[in-house]
């Protein structure tokens, strides 16, 4: 098995997978973010975070879920 290189993106018509720019995955990614918070409201997102990243990777995102998000639903393996 390879490890990829570069992002890949689903096409609407088909559904098969194909090489994308960094740009656009990243845009698709937001806009998928975009539509859950628009169509079913912040508390419809939830963010789970690693225990094995630095605290500031975590801090930082439970400040993108909290500041920008508007979502409280963020959670991490710190407890174990």
């Amino acid at each position: 098995m390879q490890r990829l290189t570069h992002p890949l993106v689903r096409d609407v018509k088909g559904g098969a997978l194909r090489r994308a720019t960094w740009d656009e995955a990243l845009d698709r990614a937001a806009a998928g973010f975009r539509d859950v918070v628009t169509r079913r409201g912040p508390q419809a997102f939830g963010l789970f975070s690693c225990s094995k990243s630095t605290n500031e990777m975590n801090y930082a995102a439970q400040k993108f879920a909290r500041a920008v998000i508007g979502s409280n639903n963020i959670d991490s393996c710190n407890r174990t």
